[in-house]
């Protein structure tokens, strides 16, 4: 009961048990209906809807309702009947009562809304943010942020559980790299110098294991990229960000997949039994063609190229002659030649020169390429597909572009073949990542995850002479398809820590100066070996409620140009704010 002093009761709270009872109502003006010379509003708040009821033997209040408009908010004093027979509204709790009115109160007027308050009239995405304070209205999204909230209270309430201790770290903090671009902040105090948005809680939680709290958590952790937007990435977003001592990875893992199903069973009433899958990332990148496998469905990748290095096929042996793969996707199905054009088109569009294909009929190769394959590729293909009739579909080009681009046809094959299971939940460990990739622009070594992820212990003699080789103490968590979180055991040894500087083009004097802090607190011990994970939270509760849009979840999202069309942020400021931090423009051209 939400009694205060000038409601009674919710308007998603009545039910016939309350029937004769004096009540007192406020909300919104959902609707306007005159039948048979009665007045009847839906009033609507956060909790539901209460029809309520005028009579026209009341001739004041009669006259008053009836200047009632959409959205208008109105506080009224009643009594609580039965709906007339053949009126119950079996789809609302609150459909077998309504409420006739004996007062009215106008606490505001409203304007025409320029955007629908029904879930079933959706605006367009401008619209929709520059009136967000109108579409949160909706009570789709209103169900959105209270699903928020129970998904946060089920998290906490596990963390808590487990002995973790939630601490709040700074907003302003020292630029790093890692990654991304900082949101830079000037300081007024300290002209000329500058603080950082955080990335992530990343030093802090490390230095609070340096302090003696052996479990930590944060939720939300806001962490800020300034980075290129689609629909699961904002330029602020939150994490469950954690991290323990003491521990291995097993430990986490373990630790994480019992709060993912703890939640989910709170939340969803759904029970998860099985094991998440754990798959290393060589075994995902050989499968599936990334590290963020949908295991929903089948479709599994295989690497041919031993196979078809004796066809006759000019283009596979170029591909292999140059270092690259051919890998192949085995389809039990009929592909109409619309189809085949489609999926070549998604090839070629993602990256490949194009998509070669055969297929099995009776147990045989047919089709062009068919002819370049003599009969022991016709053979150790058919084995190797498993399958009595379709399509072989391949792609043959350097390691990367072809695990992107036939993963993505997978992707497209499961669609179309309606071999998705919407509201199945299938959670996945990624495993040995490489600790270091290779940067083919700026010809270097980057980190995979981040500098401060250990090498497994058995491959830090590689770390100088072979990078390639090294694999880290890395695991992602993933859930249909999405990656939800990238976890590590941390380095804990400053002179870990600067070889694996050394290795990504980081002199010790750089290091000194961007983590100085961090370098100089190891050399008083840690709660270690110690690890964590940043578990991204807006993705995962947009995934359960069945959307890929984090923006649905999130109360004031920006745009994809990083904008608020509500509040018109980012905007120019005054010149004494500038002057104030000692900023001066340079003259920026309108287009």
């Amino acid at each position: 009961m939400l009694k205060t002093s000038l409601r009674t009761h919710s308007n998603g709270e009545l039910t016939e048990k309350d029937l004769k009872k004096k009540v007192e109502l406020c909300g919104f003006c959902q609707s306007q209906r005159d039948h048979g010379g009665l007045i009847f509003i839906d009033l609507r708040d956060r909790y539901g809807i209460t029809q309520i009821v005028f009579d026209p033997k009341k001739k004041d209040l009669f006259k008053q309702a009836g200047s009632l408009r959409r959205e208008d908010v109105i506080r009224v004093k009643g009594t609580v009947t039965n709906r007339p027979k053949g009126m119950e509204n079996k789809e609302l709790k609150t459909g077998q009562i309504e409420v006739v009115i004996d007062s009215l109160e106008i606490l505001s007027k409203s304007e025409t809304p320029p955007i629908e308050i029904d879930d079933r009239i959706v605006a367009s995405e401008e619209l929709r943010l520059k009136y967000r304070f109108l579409d949160l209205r909706r009570p789709i999204m209103q169900r959105n942020l209270e699903f928020r909230q129970k998904v946060i209270i089920a998290a906490r309430k596990f963390m808590e559980g487990n002995h973790f201790l939630e601490v709040q770290t700074p907003m302003l903090v020292r630029p790093t790299p890692e990654g991304a671009r900082d949101y830079i902040v000037p300081s007024r105090v300290n002209p000329g110098q500058f603080y950082a948005l955080p990335q992530s809680p990343q030093l802090y939680k490390q230095i609070l294991m340096i302090s003696g709290i052996d479990r930590y958590f944060q939720l939300p952790a806001i962490c800020l990229r300034d980075e290129d937007l689609r629909s699961d990435r904002q330029p602020e977003h939150s994490q469950l960000d954690f991290e323990m001592g003491f521990v291995n990875e097993k430990d986490i893992m373990d630790l994480i997949e019992e709060l993912y199903k703890t939640i989910i069973k709170e939340v969803l009433g759904k029970t998860i039994k099985e094991k998440f899958s754990r798959l290393s990332y060589e075994e995902s990148m050989l499968k599936y063609g990334n590290d963020k496998p949908d295991l929903r469905y089948g479709l599994e990748l295989q690497d041919v190229t031993n196979i078809v290095k004796d066809s006759e096929f000019k283009v596979f042996h170029s591909v292999i002659e140059s270092n690259g793969i051919i890998k192949m996707l085995a389809v039990e199905t009929e592909f109409t030649r619309k189809n085949i054009e489609e999926l070549t088109e998604l090839a070629t569009s993602e990256g490949a020169k194009g998509l070669a294909y055969v297929k099995i009929v009776e147990n045989k190769l047919d089709g062009n390429l068919a002819k370049f394959f003599p009969g022991k590729v016709h053979k150790s293909l058919i084995e190797a597909s498993k399958i009595k009739k379709g399509y072989l579909l391949f792609i043959a080009d350097s390691y990367k572009t072809t695990n992107l681009v036939l993963g993505k046809v997978r992707q497209d094959v499961a669609r179309r073949l309606n071999l998705i299971k919407k509201d199945e939940l299938k959670f996945a460990w990624i495993t040995d990542f490489p600790l270091f990739e290779w940067n083919e622009d700026e010809q270097k070594w980057d980190a995979m995850h981040h500098i401060f992820s250990s090498p497994k212990p058995e491959y830090i003699k590689y770390l100088e002479k072979s990078p390639e080789k090294v694999l880290g103490n890395l695991f992602d968590l993933v859930l249909n398809g999405t990656e939800l979180g990238s976890g590590s055991i941390r380095i804990s040894n400053p002179e870990l820590q600067e070889r694996v500087m050394k290795v990504i083009g980081l002199k010790k004097e750089d290091a000194e100066k961007k983590f100085g802090f961090l370098l100089n607190a190891y050399k008083y011990g840690s709660n270690g070996p110690h690890g964590g994970m940043g578990l991204g939270f807006d993705r995962f509760v947009a995934m359960l409620l069945g959307t890929n849009d984090i923006r649905e979840v999130i109360a004031f999202p920006k745009n994809k140009a990083a904008q608020n069309p509500m509040d018109s942020s980012p905007c120019e400021v005054e010149p004494n704010q500038l002057s104030e931090l000692h900023i001066k423009l340079d003259t920026l051209k309108k287009k």
